[in-house]
């Protein structure tokens, strides 16, 4: 008779390790879908006679300063400063600036690509990034997705697509007729700026996850050499640009401080996401974040919620179960 010692279907140490796991993902993806839900209705609150009251340039250093002080007290409480001694040498640091260029071409894109279409076109084009995303993460990082994981992320951004034409305001009898108004339009040149936008923000999440996980370090450590090039380029960004008519904290209420402190809260988090899970996961969270953005419009700002939401949360849901199944 052979006798095989110590195996055991599952113990009880075990499943309970699987499951407090299981359920921090689910806390940590859960509070980041509602802190990207959030921010464009906590945006809308801080508005006075139509217009943000604050430096939006300001805020974006705030909130990259915000992530670099905590990831530096994250590393001083796990007691990793010993990799502070010396000074990095430049090979491992020098990966960080990448994706704080790429963040910042983005963000520059944004504004130009405004000139060459209207803002709802672009809301509704931006959403190619999920498969720019997919293209490069599966090129890139050599991850091999099923057919089926296709189809999902084909339903993701047709989720997306569906949910940004819904917010569009087609029809305005009285302006169309008179010829007034933002009417929905795009050049050759806006398309192709909207092509350069999706592949850069895919290339820049999948270069940030190839970064994180192929360098041995503590992510608290990572993230401090990622946001020290984040607020040293937004810094620069922001004398660059064209002055503004505002000092730097002035309009800063309570709702702009909880803008600041959610953005740079989902920064980090996400890092723990690119580090130990996916660039794809990502875009889970924002498509999963339209939904919560939706319904807080709806509950703080008193916006009507569209005949197409349902489809939409169908289509999302659908969508994570044929990709994770």
């Amino acid at each position: 008779m052979i006798v095989i010692e110590n195996v055991r279907p599952s113990s009880p140490a075990r499943i309970k390790r699987h499951w407090v796991k299981k359920t921090e993902w689910v806390v940590l993806l859960g509070l980041m879908v509602f802190i990207y839900g959030s921010h464009a209705p906590l945006i809308t609150l801080t508005k006075v006679d139509g217009h943000i009251p604050f430096n939006p340039s300001s805020c974006v250093v705030l909130i990259e300063l915000a992530k670099l002080l905590i990831s530096l007290a994250t590393l001083v409480l796990t007691g990793g400063t010993s990799a502070l001694h010396a000074p990095p040498r430049l090979f491992l640091v020098a990966p960080y600036a990448v994706p704080a260029i790429l963040y910042a071409l983005n963000n520059n894109l944004v504004v130009i690509m405004q000139a060459y279409m209207d803002p709802s076109s672009y809301q509704v084009l931006s959403n190619l990034k999920i498969a720019s995303t997919a293209l490069l993460y599966s090129i890139c990082l050599g991850k091999r997705l099923r057919p089926t994981q296709w189809l999902a992320l084909g339903l993701l951004m047709l989720a997306g697509v569906c949910h940004s034409y819904s917010s569009l305001d087609l029809e305005v009898p009285e302006r169309a007729e008179a010829g007034e108004g933002p009417r929905l339009h795009i050049t050759a040149w806006g398309l192709f700026l909207v092509l350069v936008y999706c592949c850069v923000s895919g290339l820049a999440a999948v270069y940030t996850e190839s970064v994180l996980k192929s360098q041995k370090l503590p992510l608290s450590l990572q993230n401090l050499y990622l946001y020290m090039f984040g607020v040293a380029i937004n810094v620069l960004s922001s004398f660059s640009s064209v002055a503004s008519d505002k000092s730097f904290l002035e309009g800063y209420s309570g709702v702009v401080w909880a803008i600041i402190a959610g953005q740079a809260a989902n920064g980090l988090l996400m890092s723990v996401v690119l580090k130990h899970g996916s660039g794809i996961t990502r875009l889970f969270v924002i498509s999963c974040s339209m939904l919560v953005n939706a319904l807080m419009s709806w509950a703080i700002l008193g916006l009507q919620l569209t005949p197409f939401f349902p489809l939409t949360v169908t289509m999302i849901g659908l969508a994570a179960y044929l990709y994770y199944r």
